[in-house]
């Protein structure tokens, strides 16, 4: 073979690497997320842009306040989890309570109508589930009227934004 024909190959073999490198971060690792719509406000705003974890995330448990990407209806949606595996959530005078504790709400850019499991005909969040609601609870749609959230609908963490400044999200 020529040198003239190692050289294409070398580089047709380095593109292809290329190529192999970013689909398998974007499958495996990293992909880019828009933010829809204002149920994250003021937390994320409508067409921000973020890094949704997929490596992280299966390799530790989802916490109370991550932000997380859900598959729903062929959709990708953020909300924040405020209830884990087995846990009761209720929301009552604008405040949220976990197992009959009240926890942070600090986040919450609006009122939160009372609310509590019972609502949607559970006691509590089931094993391999989680609660999640929007920021913007004036206008969102999240496990109060879409149910519990099950683990294997979510896609990943995301706590970086990349447009349109970059910087961690605040939890």
């Amino acid at each position: 073979m020529d040198e003239k024909k190692i050289k294409t190959i070398k580089e047709i073999l380095s593109y292809v690497a290329i190529v192999a490198a970013v689909i398998l971060v974007r499958v495996f690792i990293f992909d880019p997320v828009m933010v829809d719509g204002p149920s994250m406000d003021t937390t994320l705003t409508d067409g921000q842009i973020l890094i949704l974890n997929k490596f992280i995330y299966r390799k530790q448990d989802i916490q109370r306040y991550d932000i997380v990407v859900i598959r729903a209806d062929n959709k990708k949606i953020i909300k924040r989890v405020i209830g884990l595996p087995n846990e009761t959530v209720e929301i009552k005078n604008n405040e949220v309570y976990v197992d009959g504790k009240k926890i942070n709400n600090s986040f919450a850019s609006t009122k939160t109508d009372d609310f509590d499991l019972s609502d949607i005909g559970l006691v509590k969040v089931p094993g391999d589930s989680y609660f999640v609601l929007g920021d913007n609870r004036n206008n969102s749609s999240d496990s109060r009227t879409i149910g519990p959230i099950k683990k294997k609908d979510i896609m990943g963490v995301t706590s970086t934004r990349i447009i349109p400044k970059f910087g961690n999200i605040d939890k």
